[in-house]
């Protein structure tokens, strides 16, 4: 198990490190016992006074595919250029994990994009289930997909900043909090799985 998962929930027993860290996360923030969930920070970009290096952005949520057993949901408002990300939710495929996609549509699909990421994912994981929100009554009119969330098993969700993207993976500040175990997880995977049934997001 990676050591950031693992990690003392109190941060200790971390090592020294200088400055400039293109990806990193931080010690876990909590331990609730009484709902079994471990909380753990995700840091992409510069980084000062870090007193460790684990994996950034791209690392957590690879980490989380790669582990993914039965179902995987992945949420993002752009999806493109990001091949180990792609690699490794074929992988999941092809491991017959259940796997949903949901983005932003383009303009021509009832979305905001010029670019279509629908598409985009269907040419690089032809397998996955592709959801996209196309109908936006008021008071949701003009509303984007704007979520960033992974979630794994109902047992593991990734809620961060960062888009699907070369760009956000690799260059911008992007932070993020990954949840292991308790009711965070199951509660997300029930919230998406609730929007298909009621028809707010439609297979694509």
């Amino acid at each position: 198990m990676p050591h950031w998962i693992s990690s003392s929930p109190h941060g200790h027993g971390l090592g020294s490190q200088g400055t400039s860290w293109r990806g990193c996360c931080l010690a876990p923030l909590a331990h609730d016992n009484r709902l079994n969930a471990r909380t753990t920070s995700s840091w992409s970009g510069p980084a000062q006074r870090l007193r460790s290096s684990p994996p950034g952005t791209e690392q957590v949520l690879l980490d989380l595919i790669q582990r993914a057993k039965t179902e995987l949901f992945i949420v993002s408002f752009v999806a493109y250029d990001v091949p180990p990300v792609i690699t490794a939710i074929n992988s999941a495929i092809d491991r017959r994990v259940e796997t949903r996609i949901l983005v932003e549509a383009s303009l021509n699909h009832g979305g905001s994009l010029l670019i279509d990421p629908v598409a985009t994912m269907r040419s690089c994981v032809p397998s996955a289930l592709l959801y996209a929100w196309t109908d936006r009554p008021h008071p949701f009119t003009n509303g984007r997909v704007h979520a960033k969330v992974a979630v794994a098993d109902s047992r593991t969700a990734f809620l961060t900043s960062a888009n699907l993207t070369a760009h956000a993976l690799e260059k911008n500040m992007e932070a993020g909090i990954l949840v292991t175990g308790g009711h965070i997880p199951a509660n997300l995977r029930a919230n998406l799985h609730a929007l298909i049934e009621t028809k707010v997001i439609r297979p694509v």
